[in-house]
C-alpha cells in the first residue's frame, strides 16, 4: 500500500506519537526504555504509539539482545523524510525538554553498529 499525505498526517497527528518519531529521526535509533524517559510516558503507551508508528511504516525496528530499537524506515519515501527533516529543523525547541530528558538518562542501552 503506498504511503498517502492522509496515512502520514493521521499517523503524526498525535502528539507524542510526531515527537516520536522526530525524536527517533534526530538520535538514528532509540530504544522504548529511551523513549519512555525522554516522554515522561508508561512503557505500554510508548509502545502502542511505536506499533501504530511501524504498522503505517514511519518506522521499523530491529532486536539486539533484550532491547528492540526503531529507527525511521529505510524504504520511507523522500518526500516524508524531507517533511519530518523540515519539521524537526523548524521545530528545535519544541523538543528541548524531552532531549535533556535523554541526554540526562542513566544507563542507556549499548548499541551496535548497524549496517543499513
Amino acid at each position: 500500500m503506498p504511503m498517502t499525505p492522509t496515512t502520514v498526517f493521521k499517523c503524526l497527528a498525535d502528539e507524542t506519537r510526531a515527537r516520536i518519531s522526530l525524536l527517533v529521526l534526530r538520535e538514528g535509533e532509540l530504544c522504548v526504555c529511551e523513549l519512555t524517559a525522554a516522554l515522561e510516558q508508561s512503557q505500554p503507551k510508548v509502545s502502542r504509539h511505536l506499533a501504530q508508528l511501524r504498522s503505517c511504516g514511519i518506522l521499523e525496528d530491529r532486536r539486539q539482545g533484550q532491547w528492540v530499537y526503531y529507527r525511521v524506515h529505510p524504504q520511507l519515501p523522500a518526500w516524508v523524510r524531507e517533511l519530518l527533516n523540515g519539521v524537526l529543523d523548524a521545530n528545535r525547541p519544541w523538543l528541548e525538554a524531552d532531549m535533556q530528558r535523554l541526554e540526562g538518562m542513566r544507563n542507556r542501552p549499548e548499541r551496535a553498529t548497524v549496517c543499513s
